[in-house]
């Protein structure tokens, strides 16, 4: 006699959301959650900082052993769990109007609940690909749950748009439903939990907590079927009885065979004896043995925080400390570290370099030379044959000589050449080379160079041709000494190294202390 065949069954995946039959939520409340939830957004953001640094540390690990660290992997699920849970009570489903608690661990009381599997052995080579290549699809499908912005071309010019996602769109007509009705629509609700789930399910892909990849299936409803029990459940318990054959016989417990009697007759038959647990030392029945609970207590998870904080602003420190070590060593000219060359034009009689204040407290006019060490204006003009000339003055004198001439000056808060805006007027009185008013000037054909002791006060460079015609064109390159800029550079990187070294003390205690996980 066949049976039907049971048709083959999705696997349960690793990660496992289950929450409430049914939502709880006032009317009005979901319009002042935002602000209710404040307090866990900024916590999240710093426990996603550390999520990523230790997503890192993961990465290594797996790539190197094939073993995702217990504690890590603890941690990590804590922070999706807690997300997921503030998701819950705010704007990712309006589902409960209790206050999600500031915990990683499991909350049994809690409306809903987020488990991930732990996996005993991840893929070496899949960990390098899995959570940029083989999540596109994924990143694609949730980019449309999720919504989000993105720069378009609009009439010529870039401009940020920004898009609502399904899950917004679906939770916004949940709160509408639900203020007019004061009742939560369940099928939206069954959907949001599905979308929530697979979004989560992908986090956990991407995050390298399993190796199986995110099914493209909405599981709805706040319970995810369990396919294992599905399947077992379709399965024929018995086959049917042959024809002819009567009705199959009951099946009870066990017998139990007892001493055969005297004078040959039937043994005696009774019921299996109960087995329970093995006896404990003492006598007690053992019971079954705790789940193990996660290590991750609030100052063990509050040092891995401050631990990664410190040493991103380590890693800042070390980056600022190398960049200055370079321009000092590698990106001097002559002494001088240089802006990059910069093209101006004018249409008119001169070319005015902006209006710098230079303080100088008290009468020590001597602090910017200190701070900046020799200045100096460097021009290469474009047509070499022509003179040029290149002078600092106090912005007074310059206002004085150019006031009524044709020019060029930077645009109101552009940098550089571009945006530069063309002031009309007639020629100069005199060429600037028959002028005193130049703390600092040089002349003639070729690359011509000022090198100015900067002073207090408000100055200005101005580029011209050296017998005052119009037309001024040239590349333009501001430099400085800076005498400082080498200590400064080894200072910040040596204290940046320091911190980092204290930022991953607290994270590498903070993680050990949580590997020791109590029974």
């Amino acid at each position: 006699m066949t049976t039907a065949a049971v048709p083959p069954q999705p696997p349960r995946y690793p990660l496992h959301l289950d929450s409430n039959s049914d939502p709880v939520a006032s009317r009005w409340l979901w319009l002042v959650k935002w602000l209710l939830a404040i307090p866990h957004y900024i916590v999240l953001a710093f426990l996603w900082l550390a999520f990523a640094i230790l997503s890192i540390v993961a990465f290594f690990a797996i790539l190197f052993t094939g073993r995702y660290p217990r504690a890590i992997f603890d941690f990590n699920v804590g922070v999706l769990r807690w997300s997921w849970r503030v998701a819950y009570y705010a704007y990712g489903a309006l589902a409960t109007d209790r206050y999600p608690p500031f915990t990683l661990s499991e909350v049994a009381d809690y409306p809903t609940h987020l488990e991930v599997d732990y996996p005993e052995h991840l893929s070496r080579g899949l960990v390098l690909i899995k959570w940029w290549l083989l999540a596109i699809p994924h990143y694609l499908v949730i980019g449309i749950l999720v919504g989000g912005g993105s720069w378009v071309v609009q009439e010529g010019n870039w401009q940020y748009v920004n898009r609502t996602g399904l899950v917004g769109l679906l939770v916004f007509i949940a709160a509408v439903v639900l203020a007019v009705t004061g009742t939560y629509p369940r099928p939206l609700y069954d959907l949001l939990l599905g979308l929530n789930r697979w979004m989560l399910r992908v986090a956990a892909y991407v995050a390298l907590m399993t190796d199986q990849y995110p099914p493209f299936r909405l599981d709805m409803g706040p319970h995810e079927p369990d396919y294992a029990l599905v399947m077992r459940s379709a399965e024929p318990q018995s086959l049917p009885p042959a024809p002819g054959a009567g009705p199959a016989p009951m099946v009870g417990p066990a017998p139990m065979a007892g001493p055969a009697p005297m004078g040959g007759q039937a043994p005696v038959v009774g019921p299996a004896p109960v087995v329970g647990p093995a006896p404990a030392p003492g006598g007690a029945p053992a019971g079954p043995a705790p789940a193990p609970r996660s290590g991750w207590t609030p100052g063990r998870t509050i040092a891995v925080v401050a631990g990664v904080l410190v040493g991103l602003f380590a890693l800042g420190g070390i980056a600022s400390g190398g960049a200055l070590l370079v321009a000092d060593r590698g990106l001097r000219d002559d002494g001088f570290v240089s802006t990059p060359a910069q093209t101006w034009r004018s249409g008119g009689y001169a070319v005015v370099l902006g209006d710098v204040l230079l303080e100088a407290p008290g009468a020590d006019q001597s602090v910017p030379q200190r701070f900046f060490g020799d200045v100096r204006v460097q021009v290469a003009p474009t047509s070499p044959d022509v003179p040029v000339f290149v002078g600092i003055a106090r912005v007074a004198d310059v206002e004085a000589y150019l006031s009524d001439v044709a020019r060029t000056v930077p645009g109101e808060g552009a940098q550089g050449p571009r945006g530069a805006q063309d002031i009309a007027g007639g020629s100069p009185a005199v060429p600037p080379t028959d002028l005193d008013i130049w703390a600092a000037q040089a002349s003639g054909t070729g690359t011509q160079s000022a090198t100015w002791a900067p002073q207090g006060g408000r100055w200005a460079a101005v580029v011209m041709n050296a017998d005052g015609s119009r037309g001024v064109s040239g590349a333009v390159e501001l430099g400085a000494r800076l005498p400082w800029l080498g200590a400064a550079g080894i200072a910040m990187f040596t204290i940046g190294i320091l911190f980092l070294a204290g930022g991953v003390t607290l994270v590498a205690v903070g993680v050990a202390r949580a590997s020791q996980r109590a029974s």
